[in-house]
């Protein structure tokens, strides 16, 4: 589900960034990317919850090391992505 959520939440940010570039409004695009950013990060901390339930320990060792460090970053880019036609304009009207 994390990989589903994780998917649309490129497309929204995509589409965020090119209603902006074309003149368009691009808010509804720019909260469903930091939206599905956010499920994203709870889909996949359900999944882990889950591993930890069943004691899965080996998952745990091999994915979340690399997973959280994935998550940080990827999470980091949205948010800059998604707000970077706010600050734009903020800038372009100066």
């Amino acid at each position: 589900m994390w990989f589903i959520f994780g998917l649309i939440a490129i497309a929204a940010t995509c589409l965020n960034l090119y209603l902006y570039a074309a003149g368009k409004d691009y808010k509804l695009a720019m909260a469903m990317g930091l939206s599905f950013t956010a499920l994203t990060l709870v889909a996949d901390y359900s999944m882990v919850s889950s591993w930890v339930q069943a004691e899965d320990w080996g998952a745990l060792l091999d994915v979340v090391p690399i997973m959280a460090t994935a998550l940080w970053v990827l999470t980091i880019i949205s948010i800059l992505l998604n707000i970077a036609p706010v600050l734009l304009e903020k800038i372009n009207k100066k």
